[in-house]
């Protein structure tokens, strides 16, 4: 029975299977997040294609290796968590990208001083269906900016000017901060301070879907 003054739109099939294409991959990205907070690894691992590729700050290679490698982070007491925004998806058949922003809180300790790295970055995942399942095929980020904050009010950090003066803008306190614990952070890595670099890496990650940028 219809009503009067009430149109009913009915949904093509095509728009109902790019939803549902869409929620996958969103619910895809951010299990492959909870799951690397909560270190649930093997369900992280699973988020990925066996031939994904990974390329962020602290680690460039394969999907289930990055997995291993933020276990072993882990368990070295470097304990990153994730603040996600909303995630924007769009889909060109077999092929999906996914972006949103995202800030990486890393407690560490400073020459005795409990010390917050806040890095601000834009995340990007490729992600492709194969056999019926989207699974991750890449995880790539553009880096921001970042600060670094005392944990109690009224510490100073005990960071200068000069410890800092070396690294890149976009990334600068992280590549620090994750140099006091043995890690190598890259110089040529994606951030707003190159925006060409980003520009570079917005088109290769598009392009690879068949997707104008």
């Amino acid at each position: 029975m219809s009503m009067p003054g009430l149109d009913i739109v009915v949904a093509s099939p095509e728009s109902i299977a790019l939803t549902a294409h869409v929620s996958a991959v969103t619910q895809l990205v951010l299990a492959e997040r909870e799951c690397r907070d909560l270190g649930r690894w093997e369900r992280m691992k699973s988020c990925f294609h066996p031939d994904a590729v990974v390329r962020i700050s602290w680690f460039q290679g394969n999907g289930h290796d990055f997995v291993d490698a933020s276990r072993e982070m882990a368990r070295r007491g470097v304990l990153a968590k994730h603040r996600l925004g909303p995630v924007s998806v769009r889909v060109n058949g077999n092929r999906a990208v996914a972006t949103l922003a995202a800030i990486i809180d890393i407690p560490a300790e400073i020459r005795g001083v409990a010390l917050m790295l806040s890095s601000h970055a834009r995340v990007f995942y490729r992600a492709e269906l194969r056999d019926a399942e989207w699974r991750l095929a890449s995880f790539e980020v553009f880096y921001m900016r970042d600060e670094l904050a005392a944990q109690i009010p009224g510490e100073v950090v005990p960071v200068r000017a000069a410890d800092v003066a070396g690294y890149r803008r976009s990334y600068r306190f992280m590549s620090y901060v994750l140099a006091q614990g043995g890690y190598t952070v890259r110089d040529d890595l994606a951030g707003e301070d190159r925006p060409e670099t980003v520009d570079a890496l917005c088109r290769e990650i598009y392009g690879w879907a068949g997707l104008d940028p």
